[in-house]
């Protein structure tokens, strides 16, 4: 059966009492600590010069460092909460806090596909954190065409490895554009295999309740950014409880990194809380994009610009040549408007274009501006 090496493991790691648990924090002070409870003198504390302690007392009672790794004496009650906050609203059994995207993404495809016997099935556009996990594996990984689902059958059917990882975005970052989620796993099931979605720049965005691009399908594994819709920074993987131990016991990043501030895992938790209620916000960002593209239809079809074909708050134009993506990005600029000319090896060669991000903050004025901007800058440059 197909990732049985995880419950194995664990059970080792128990027989050898090797096996990691986190103790959470309730409250801390510069000396001591209280857990389950309890009161403590701590002596496992990096904060070496209690700097902590004193920053604090502007936070009313919230930490803002958590001054540990988490199995140490990092893992603090807004930790807890925060976690269990997640687990619940998402639907998962456990859920494991990252201090970045990237390190959840890379160090949880490093450290889960951690045998000869896997393999990884990326799309191509996936992020560089997922390639760069996969890369890190030892496992086999393949990368089929870009939400090419014939593609990634092919390689499905003709895989030997007992463990099979099928990983993508829900939105891709730089495209804007959507993995057709129920059919992925709908192969993924098929071919016995697991499920990974990143859905960095889906949360909060899609879904009636803004639970993002996974709201009516369970990827065995989910990665939820809070450094995109959230407005905060850090990360998590929603999962089983058997797999949250597995990366305890295994993922050397959790293991030997500062955990997050227990400070920011408050304020990303309330942050949640307002995004989850932010049905307006999600209605006027809709409105957002469409005014956005109508205009663009109007006033910029018959330049050469290629829009690519994004309902999602990505919007990019494809401007093919790297040096005008620059040009115009730098143009646009004179007229108050900043974006980002993206150019390879961030995409792929001749895709070079600039990423427009919509907001349910802007104006029919701003997008209209921005609109008559970069009609003036492709007039001037074509």
């Amino acid at each position: 059966m197909a990732f049985e090496y995880i419950s194995e493991q664990i059970n080792q790691r128990k027989r050898q009492s090797l096996f990691r648990k986190r103790f959470a924090i309730q409250s801390s002070s510069d000396r001591f600590i209280e857990v389950g409870n309890q009161q403590y003198l701590n002596f496992a504390s990096n904060d070496y010069l209690s700097i902590n302690s004193c920053l604090s007392q502007t936070y009313s009672q919230t930490k803002l460092g958590s001054t540990s790794s988490a199995l140490v004496t990092g893992f603090h009650q807004e930790h807890v909460n925060l976690e269990s906050y997640l687990s619940e609203l998402m639907g998962y059994e456990a859920c494991l806090l990252f201090s970045s995207g990237f390190s959840a993404n890379a160090s949880v495809l490093k450290t889960l596909m951690s045998h000869a016997d896997s393999e990884i099935f990326q799309d191509k556009l996936n992020h560089a954190s997922l390639i760069d996990g996969g890369l890190a594996s030892n496992a086999k990984m393949s990368r089929f065409r870009h939400n090419d689902l014939a593609h990634l059958t092919q390689k499905l059917k003709k895989s030997t490895s007992r463990d099979k990882l099928i990983v993508t975005e829900g939105i891709f970052s730089m495209d804007g554009d959507s993995a057709p989620l129920a059919e992925l796993k709908k192969l993924a099931d098929k071919y016995q295999a697991w499920l990974m979605v990143d859905d960095a720049h889906g949360f909060g965005v899609l879904g009636d309740n803004g639970l993002g691009s996974c709201e009516q399908i369970k990827p065995e594994l989910l990665i939820v950014t809070f450094g995109k819709a959230v407005a905060s920074s850090g990360a998590c993987i929603l999962c089983t409880n058997e797999v949250k131990d597995y990366l305890l016991q295994f993922n050397r990043e959790y293991i030997f990194s500062t955990a997050m501030p227990p400070l920011m895992a408050k304020m990303t938790q309330d942050a949640i809380i307002q995004l989850v209620n932010a049905t307006e916000q999600r209605k006027a960002l809709k409105r957002n994009i469409l005014e956005f593209k109508r205009q663009f239809n109007e006033k910029c079809s018959q330049l050469n610009m290629q829009l690519l074909d994004s309902s999602s708050p990505i919007q990019p134009i494809i401007v093919k040549d790297s040096q005008l993506a620059v040009d115009i990005s730098n143009k646009l600029k004179h007229d108050k408007i900043w974006l980002t000319a993206i150019r390879p090896p961030t995409v792929p060669k001749n895709t070079a274009r600039l990423r427009i991000t919509i907001t349910a903050a802007h104006k029919e004025n701003d997008i209209t501006h921005l609109i008559n901007s970069l009609a003036g800058a492709f007039e001037n440059n074509i």
